[in-house]
């Protein structure tokens, strides 16, 4: 089977209702359909893609999106709750049978026998964190700090951020580097939000710890079902191929 029949054949249960049903069900005919396999919920990566998909709704006039994250429904939820994406295009695996049948990176494996599944999943995940079997993880991470005058502005001056230990930080306090450029720090802080929120409701992001390596991928069919663009993640923090501006390939089709 294709990736297309794969996501086809394949039911999970929805968010919005609790319902399993096919992935692929009740979308429009005509336009283009985005299909987002994620990581946990409670990853960088997940919480950080659905904050994009808010920022450029103009990208997504054409396109459906649907995507499919690890966990469970109250996972899901809590999620959508946060990140504002819908939870009728959301679906929840309670363990990755469709990542592997897409070939996704299930990231380090390394087991020490005394520990157990999630434990040793940890290990990974630490050992992830530092660019190992990770490519381009520490990279992104500076560049979180550093700034990026090839990305947008992140935070509106208006805008306050809350992202504990900090205080609450007014959007206008990075003007002073400048606007109209993601600024140094600006990124970092809108990831340090995400780690509070997640950290603070861990056991339901994250209800089982087995699979905190697992990585995602990007799939963009037309209307006919036929691939037009495909990204595999290949470490934490890479879940597009330009992470300046992660939904840049949808302008480009």
């Amino acid at each position: 089977m294709n990736v297309f029949e794969i996501c086809q054949n394949t039911h999970l249960e929805r968010v919005s209702d609790g319902i399993v049903a096919p992935i692929l069900s009740n979308i429009a005919s005509s336009g283009r359909l985005l299909v987002l396999v994620w990581p946990q919920l409670g990853d960088f990566d997940s919480l950080e893609y659905a904050w994009w998909l808010q920022q450029e709704p103009e990208l997504l006039k054409d396109v459906t999106v649907i995507a499919v994250g690890i966990g469970d429904r109250a996972s899901g939820k809590k999620f959508c709750g946060f990140t504002g994406f819908a939870a009728d295009r959301l679906y929840m695996t309670s363990e990755p049978k469709l990542h592997r049948q897409l070939g996704l990176y299930s990231g380090l494996t390394l087991k020490l026998p005394r520990l157990s599944a999630a434990q040793n999943a940890w290990l990974n995940l630490m050992v992830m964190c530092t660019g190992v079997g990770s490519p381009g993880t520490l990279k992104e991470v500076f560049r979180g700090y550093k700034g990026d005058r090839q990305a947008p502005q992140l935070i509106k001056p208006q805008e306050t951020v809350k992202a504990a230990p900090l205080p609450p930080i007014q959007g206008s306090f990075f003007d002073v580097a400048g606007s109209g450029f993601q600024r140094p720090f600006e990124l970092a802080t809108l990831r340090l939000r995400n780690m509070t929120e997640v950290l603070s409701n861990w056991q339901t992001y994250v209800p089982d710890g087995a699979y905190l390596t697992q990585r995602g991928g990007t799939f963009l069919f037309n209307a006919q079902g036929e691939l037009l663009y495909k990204h595999c993640d290949q470490g934490i923090l890479g879940f597009a191929a330009n992470m300046s501006r992660p939904l840049s390939f949808l302008d480009a089709e």
